[in-house]
């Protein structure tokens, strides 16, 4: 196979991983390392609900060549729940009833984490604003925003456990 060796940082982990020209991020975390957590939706940079976090910011793995990110932190939900324990974003998707289907939850929580990385309290605007490239048809989008500001007031505190 033609490509080059591209090094990042893969949820914690540095890899390094020959890729084709042209590889997306989303290719090499779905085929290459298995991490189907962040969702193949539209292949076009619409849907958000292959969202993760490169260097902190929340950005579209399906738009995203590899080899432009070399050096880079890359984070995808596999990464947030330790220890077994919910990340207390999950914990508040749950809490919420802020999924359905839950195509779009990754993305989602992987949104808001970027926004909550950068802005640890914000307003409903903000996080309306941080999702606004994340498309989800089941919810109707309020629970998904409740849920954000709940773990937003909650992060740093235990948040109460599903029964």
């Amino acid at each position: 196979m033609k490509g080059s060796v591209v090094s990042i940082t893969l949820n914690g982990v540095e890899r390094e991983t020959l890729v084709a020209p042209g590889t997306t991020l989303l290719n090499l975390l779905r085929e290459h390392q298995s991490l189907t957590g962040t969702r193949r939706g539209c292949d076009q940079g619409s849907c958000g609900s292959c969202t993760v976090l490169v260097d902190g910011k929340a950005k579209l793995a399906c738009l995203i060549p590899v080899e432009t990110i070399a050096g880079s932190r890359v984070e995808t939900v596999e990464n947030l729940a330790l220890n077994n324990e919910l990340h207390p974003l999950q914990q508040a998707f749950v809490e919420g009833f802020a999924t359905q289907c839950g195509f779009c939850t990754s993305g989602m929580i992987m949104a808001a984490k970027g926004l909550l990385s950068v802005n640890p309290r914000p307003s409903r605007a903000d996080v309306i604003r941080a999702i606004s490239g994340n498309v989800c048809r089941c919810t109707g989008y309020e629970s998904i925003v409740d849920a954000i500001l709940a773990a937003a007031a909650g992060m740093g505190k235990p948040l109460k456990k599903s029964a």
